[in-house]
Parts: C-alpha cells; structure tokens; sequence
C-alpha cells in the first residue's frame, strides 16, 4: 500500500492526461470532466453490481463520442479515478502513477465509444 496526499494525487492525474496527448494516445477532448474520489460510490456499485470483493480504479459515465451524432450535451461526461484502490495496489509513485494513466487511458477509450473487447485489443 502506498498513499499520496490529494494534491500529489491530483498532480498525476493531470501530469498522466498531459503525457496521454503527448503521445498521441489521445485526441481532442471536450465537455468532459476528470476527478477523483477515494472509492466508488454506494449507488455506483450498486447500479454495476459488484461484489464485496470487487472494486474500481476508474469509471466512465456519459455518453460516448460516437453516440452524440453531433448533439450538443449540456452536462460534461464524466471520469473518476478511484485513489483508494489505487494505493492499496500500488507499491511506490512510479506504480501509482502508471496505475492512473493506464486507467485514465481506459477511461478515455470508453468516451471514444470504445467497449471492454475493443480496449483489450489495443492493449495487447
């Protein structure tokens, strides 16, 4: 387990998003909104169903790029990065780290409108 306080937390969330456009992993993003809480929320397990086992170090909730066919949305999609599980994985910064971008990657491709099998490919 490793803990940050909430700024550093904070710090690589954006540090992870600026490298993600650095490297062309992502394009151009709009009305969307990228926090952070420590843990899912009672209604978020509840409305995906997980177990007492299970967790999230990240969420996706909106509606995805190709499904707005050019309507104008006026709430921003939303992502949240999960700190609570992420520091009860992660071994020292350079693993928190990796952990937010990798996630915030995943994230992101579900507001590109990109599914579960569709990701994994791309990670392989």
């Amino acid at each position: 387990m490793f803990k940050v306080d909430d700024e550093i937390f904070q710090d690589l969330i954006d540090q992870s998003f600026d490298e993600l456009k650095n490297q062309k992993k992502i394009d151009k993003v709009e009305n969307l909104a990228i926090i952070y809480e420590n843990f899912p929320s009672y209604e978020q397990r509840i409305d995906l169903k997980l177990k007492n086992n299970e967790t999230l170090l990240g969420l996706y909730e909106g509606v995805p790029l190709p499904k707005r066919q050019g309507q104008v949305v006026l709430l921003p999609s939303k992502i949240t990065i999960f700190k609570g599980p992420m520091e009860l994985k992660a071994n020292n910064l350079d693993d928190l780290k990796e952990m937010i971008k990798h996630t915030l990657w995943h994230e992101l491709a579900h507001y590109y409108g990109l599914d579960h099998p569709s990701i994994y490919k791309l990670e392989t």
